[in-house]
């Protein structure tokens, strides 16, 4: 029997993007998928690209936010909407290989797992492969996570009878690392899929090519989310920066 997935996805001005988001979807192997797009009040043609598709598939489902409410609150939008056993996230710029969904889950029922994710491939903002991988250590523990984010959001699939959704505060940032968190707090050890099944799109915009906001938001994660001390949670944002600067260079690889 394939499990209904729902793909969660908010958008915000992603016309560029979208339609090849949407596509990459559609060409999934695995075919029992919903496709929930929560629109964070787009003011470019985001919102008329992903009607054009609803009117021709009835998986894909768009929900329209009246007014901008950021990211976290347009993920959670989409969540509560799902219906599918299982929940995996896809960025509105992000691409998915044909194999990605059919190969989790595959990979779930063989291995009685509740939560995976793969390595992803990188392309530039026009779509240009960078030959760069991204891989995680395997098996992934609780304490590795806890330094630094292995997971690519649009890589992560989990079981929803299992977990329930993970539906988290709209104002924290990293909000996935939070859900992996909470999730591998729960299992101790994740295991990927060691293999690329996605494509992330770096952008000259994008949060994740700040690195001032990305050294904010992921001490964030130690000090709201984790709620440790200033002190304390200094002392591991320096644990983290040693990770992500030294040890998880060893698992970018070029290709």
């Amino acid at each position: 029997m394939n499990e209904l997935v729902s793909i969660i996805v908010p958008t915000y001005n992603t016309e560029k993007f979208i339609r090849q988001t949407i596509e990459s979807v559609q060409n999934q192997t695995y075919s029992n998928w919903e496709m929930i797009l929560a629109d964070d009040a787009s003011t470019d043609k985001t919102v008329a690209i992903i009607e054009g598709f609803a009117k021709n598939d009835n998986r894909i489902k768009l929900f329209k936010l009246p007014e901008n409410r950021g990211n976290g609150f347009a993920r959670n939008t989409a969540l509560e909407k799902a219906t599918g056993k299982y929940i995996a996230y896809l960025d509105a710029d992000d691409l998915w290989f044909p194999e990605k969904l059919e190969k989790q889950i595959q990979f779930l029922k063989t291995n009685n797992l509740h939560f995976t994710f793969s390595f992803y491939d990188s392309i530039d903002e026009e779509g240009n492969d960078l030959n760069r991988r991204v891989e995680s250590p395997n098996p992934l523990t609780y304490k590795e996570l806890f330094f630094c984010n292995y997971v690519g959001n649009l890589t992560a699939i989990y079981d929803a009878d299992y977990f329930g959704k993970i539906i988290l505060e709209t104002t924290q940032k990293r909000q996935d690392w939070r859900i992996w968190l909470t999730i591998l707090k729960q299992i101790k050890i994740a295991k990927p899929v060691a293999e690329p099944l996605a494509f992330y799109r770096i952008r000259k915009d994008s949060v994740s090519s700040s690195k001032f906001k990305l050294i904010k938001h992921n001490f964030g994660v130690y000090r709201e989310f984790h709620r440790y001390n200033l002190v304390f949670s200094v002392l591991l944002m320096m644990r983290f920066l040693f990770t992500q600067l030294i040890i998880k260079t060893k698992y970018i690889k070029k290709v």
